[in-house]
Order: structure tokens, then sequence, then C-alpha cells
């Protein structure tokens, strides 16, 4: 049994972006406003046929079962540091022993319109639905378990643009029990499928539903927009971190929030806070900003501009910091609680994951974009933000490659490189790391998956060894590496044979 409802729980998760009752009621629960991504009766006697096609007749309101494989980002960064909460809390065991269900089970059911989490089983799996269930059962959803629901714009093709949700969902991407491959349903706000491609991203920008910023608030094109979710496919803003923990301290999100809300607050912050380059590691540090963040948020007047012509009133500052209570009450207090709590707060939660995580390398060169003909890295730290490589990739001896997001079309070979690293990173071709010095990471924790098409060697390397969530289609032989290879919790899926010391992954 439960102790605590959501409602009541120390940290019930952040709350949802509201629209009003009476427009929710009207258009998101009209008769049969509700589409499964198979294509739905309802599609079909449209017209719409089923899969893509039922998308694009997808009207304002409607509820579309989709994979968070089929979600385009409308954004290009992320708060790293919400993402580590969410991954910190859902891999911890603390909730379950403060008698509650762990968090990532309220927080899909809430995502899918179904309010909080019901009943959980052992062993429950976000990708197993029926080994949890929702307190609002399929079909019989209400305006406020519909407010929280992540939103989307049908664009051209039906291709589904994410307006909402980028961090939760990312978060659900990232999971041992979810991935591309699992179900959400979204709540659509506008179908502009009937639009060119130019007009539809014209009609965005024009309407506020792209952020066209990058995570130094330096503006970008809609080309530079991530193509999908994965924490390895965005760049961290550290201002929209921060601002994420000061919620319900510094401001509220109203009803009828504006999209993009805080990375208004993020902008505002920037010209007004320093933040080391690398984001605060230290819990009494990242304190000390959260407080000073806050209190500057509430120390507005309900008129004064904040940014993207928005009041502070309108971008929900509160009316006293922390809602009037002492540090030592309210949801200030909340967020100091430290990791050795029984009830963690949301930032010690996110550092203790963060502190897991191995480092990258600081890069000396950086590739971006597409590129053509063979690449050598042989000095210093090459990294691929984003790129799409053709042709071989060498990294010589002392030298090291770092990938984020990135997708290379020939063979990858390293011979006792300094250090090798990839997060959603997509190779056809053969792979041969040998005789690294220092870590070899492809995927692990806080990272996204990779796929490999070909045969991955690793080979005597003295840095330690992590495959985890890698898809490889081909054979993966492992042999002579110090310590043996490792998943991180996340088992690598090969279609071929599994020989040597990564025979058990």
């Amino acid at each position: 049994m439960r102790a605590k409802s959501a409602g009541n729980r120390s940290d019930a998760g952040p709350r949802p972006r509201r629209r009003t009752a009476a427009a929710l009621t009207a258009v998101a629960l009209a008769a049969g406003a509700v589409v499964t991504g198979a294509g739905a009766a309802q599609a079909q006697a449209q017209g719409c046929g089923a899969g893509r096609a039922s998308q694009v007749c997808a009207q304002p309101g409607e509820l579309l079962d989709v994979t968070l494989g089929e979600l385009h980002p409308t954004q290009s960064v992320l708060g790293y540091d919400e993402v580590y909460y969410k991954l910190g809390r859902y891999g911890s065991d603390k909730d379950e022993a403060a008698g509650d269900f762990n968090k990532r089970f309220d927080d899909w059911c809430e995502t899918n319109g179904q309010g909080e989490a019901a009943s959980v089983r052992p062993g429950a799996r976000l990708d197993d639905p029926a080994s949890f269930s929702c307190t609002v059962p399929l079909g019989q959803e209400t305006a406020d378990s519909v407010a929280g629901m992540k939103t989307a714009v049908v664009g051209p093709g039906g291709k589904l643009y994410l307006t909402d949700g980028h961090h939760t969902l990312t978060v659900f991407d990232e999971l041992p029990d979810g991935g591309d491959a699992l179900h959400i349903r979204v709540r659509v706000t506008d179908n502009f499928s009937s639009l060119s491609t130019a007009a539809f991203w014209q009609r965005m920008t024009d309407e506020r539903k792209v952020w066209l910023r990058d995570e130094n608030d330096r503006p970008i094109t809609v080309d530079q927009l991530p193509d999908r979710l994965g924490l390895a496919h965005f760049h961290d803003d550290l201002y929209r971190g921060l601002v994420y923990f000061t919620r319900d301290i510094g401001y509220a999100v109203p009803d009828d929030a504006s999209e993009f809300l805080e990375f208004y607050w993020g902008e505002w912050l920037r010209d007004r806070l320093p933040v080391p380059a690398a984001g605060p590691s230290d819990p009494a540090a990242y304190l000390s900003l959260v407080k000073q963040a806050s209190q500057a948020m509430a120390a507005l007047g309900g008129d004064d501009p904040v940014a993207g012509g928005r009041t502070a009133a309108e971008l929900g500052k509160m009316a006293q910091w922390n809602d009037g209570k002492k540090e030592t009450g309210g949801e200030f207090a909340k967020v100091s609680k430290p990791i050795t709590d029984a009830k963690p707060g949301k930032l010690a939660y996110a550092l203790d994951f963060k502190s897991g995580l191995t480092p990258a390398p600081s890069c000396t060169t950086t590739l971006t974009g597409t590129h053509r003909g063979p690449v050598t890295v042989a000095t210093g730290v090459t990294c691929l933000d984003r790129a799409q490589l053709t042709g071989p990739v060498t990294v010589r001896a002392g030298a090291s490659l770092v990938s984020r997001g990135s997708t290379v079309t020939g063979p990858v070979t390293a011979d006792r490189a300094r250090t090798v690293q990839w997060c959603g990173t997509t190779v056809t071709g053969p792979v041969s790391v040998t005789g690294t010095s220092g870590p070899v990471v492809l995927g692990g924790t806080g990272c996204t998956v990779d796929a490999v098409t070909g045969p991955v060697v690793l080979t005597g390397n003295s840095g330690g060894v992590t495959v985890s969530g890698t898809t490889v289609t081909g054979p993966l032989t492992c042999s002579g590496n110090q310590p043996v290879p490792e998943n991180a919790g996340r088992p690598v899926t090969v279609l071929g044979p599994k020989a040597g010391q990564c025979a058990a992954l």
C-alpha cells in the first residue's frame, strides 16, 4: 500500500502545464477524441488510414498513442541536471523504502493522461504495461488528468513535433525499461500538416512553438534541431537546469503557461548570475545558486519584463520567496535535503547521479555537420558533435575520440588511444578498439545508447570498458581487457555471436 498519494508526497514532481478546464473538456475530452497510434476506428472513419496517415488528420485536443522514436524535438538544448535528477530518482529504491511506488510510474501515468500509479507489481517495467496500472483508466480521462500530458504539433507528412516534455520524455528514452520503442500518449495542440516545410517552420516560429537558441543563448536555425530524443542529441543549458530547481521557490508554473517558460527565466538569469562553465558539483554551491536565482525571481514586480516579451507575472513569479516560508521549510527545505536523507531533495539526486558518470575529456577539435572522406585523430581530443561522417575514422596512439549524437559510415579503428567514448552514436562499418589506456565507453550510465552495424572487436584495453544498451548487428568479440567489460545495468543487444569477455554482456 502506498504511504501517501501523489498530491501529498514530499516531492510530487513538477506541476502540470494546465490549460483551462473548459477548453480541455470541450476539446480533448470530446467524444472519441482519443486516437491510438496504430490507427483508431475514428481516424479510419475519417479516411485517414493508419499510422502516419492517421496523424495527418489529428485535430487539436486529440490524444495520440505514439512511440518515443516518433517524436521530433523543437529545441536543441536541455537542462541536463533536471534529467540527471530524474534518472537518479528513478534508479533509486528510496521511494519503495518509504512505502511508495518508484516515481517513474507516477510520472508515466501523469504523462499518459492517467493520473498517478495505482498498482505496481514486483519487477514492473514501463515497457510492460501489464505490470502496473494508473488511477485513471484509459477512456476515462478528465480535464485535470489531460492537463498533465505533453503536447505536440502535427507537421508536414504527419510528423509529430514535441512542444512540451522534452526533459521527461528524454529521461524515459534513457531508461533501461524505456527507449525509442516505449509508448506514450501526447496531446495535439495544432495541425499544420497542410503547410510546406518552410511555411511550417515559419508558423512555428511566429507562434513561439520552437526554441531556436543554443546552450549559450545564441540563435540557431531549424536545421540545427535534433531529429530525435535522447540525451546525446541535445546540448546542456546550465541555466535551464538551474531554473528547474527554483520551481515553487521563485516561480510556479501558471495556468495557460507559455511554451518554453523555463528558458525565458534562464535567459533572464544569464546576465545576472554567473554559473561555472561545467556547472556546480558541490551541493552547497549549487544550493546557493538556487537561493540567489529564486530570490531574484520573487523580488521582481509582476509587470517587470523578463524575456520574450513576457512579464514576471506571466512567467509565474511567486509573490513571496519560498511561498513565505523560512529556509528550513517549504520547497527550499525539500530541495536542500542530502542524498543520505530518507527522502533526498531533487538537487541531491541530480548531483549524486552526475558524480557516477564517466567524465569526457575536453575537446581540442570539434567536428559538426557533414564530412566526407577519412578522418584521422592524430593528437589531442577530437569530438564529434551531432556530426555525419562518411569515410574511415582512425584514432592513433595517445589521441582520443569522443562522439555524441553522431553517425559514421565507414570503419572506426583506435590503436593505443587514450580514450574512446560514444553516446548516441550510430556506426555502419567494423569497429576495432585496441590497447586504449583510458576508458572505453560505448553507451553507459547517463549516455544515449549506440548502434553498430558491423563487427565490434575490443581487445587489450586497460582503462575500463563499458558497452551498455548498444545494439550490435554483427559479432561482438572482447579479449584481454582489464578490468572485464561491463554493461552498467543495460544489456547489449547483439544480432550475431558474442565471444570472450563480452559473452555475458
